[in-house]
């Protein structure tokens, strides 16, 4: 059984990886960072990697769980009205439950959008981003049908699909400038929250 100062140091040591890959993944992709790479930047050998994670997929595996994880930890009840969504969406300002970055920093955006991109050729990362949606999806469902338990289930699922698909797309389009009034932007969502989440009636 490990001892609490060897599981300490060994989380240190995957926390310094991971942070070197972080930095190698946004600089050259996914698919373009070696070990070699990553271990340079994280000042170990590329055999010391290979102590804490079996390959490159598997740090990009612990990336995104650590991403998900902050996100669902900041999904709760007390933050899920759908009315706080239109601001966030109109300004492009959503924080980490709904996929953005509270402190400003778009590092696990882009990291995502690579996730997205590497996941088109690798079965591997294609199996993992499908593995955190589907984590981010029953949560966001699970908060959903608290607030509105009077909607049906295939309503909920419909509705959590377009509020991904709602935060996905800004999330995207943040890398680009913004077209249209923030002003004219809150009242078309105003009008596609109202329609989504009505409250119950007698």
């Amino acid at each position: 059984m490990s001892s609490p100062h060897h599981e300490e140091k060994t989380q240190a040591r995957r926390d310094q990886i991971v942070a070197a890959a972080r930095l190698c993944f946004r600089r050259s992709g996914f698919h373009g960072a070696s070990m070699a790479e990553i271990a340079g930047q994280a000042q170990l050998s590329v055999g010391q990697i290979y102590r804490y994670f079996v390959n490159k997929d598997d740090i990009i595996e612990e990336i995104v769980r650590r991403i998900v994880d902050i996100r669902l930890q900041r999904m709760t009840p007390e933050n899920g009205d759908p009315q706080r969504f239109i601001p966030l969406l109109a300004r492009r300002q959503l924080p980490a439950d709904l996929g953005g970055d509270d402190d400003g920093d778009d590092n696990d955006n882009l990291l995502m959008l690579e996730v997205a991109s590497e996941a088109t050729r690798n079965p591997r990362v294609a199996d993992i981003m499908r593995d955190a949606e589907q984590k981010m999806f029953t949560h966001t469902s699970t908060l959903i049908k608290k607030r509105f338990p009077h909607f049906p289930d295939e309503d909920i699922a419909a509705r959590t699909e377009l509020i991904a698909a709602l935060c996905e797309g800004t999330t995207f389009r943040s890398l680009i400038p913004q077209h249209a009034p923030v002003a004219v932007l809150e009242q078309l969502y105003q009008t596609l929250i109202d329609s989504l989440f009505p409250e119950k009636t007698p």
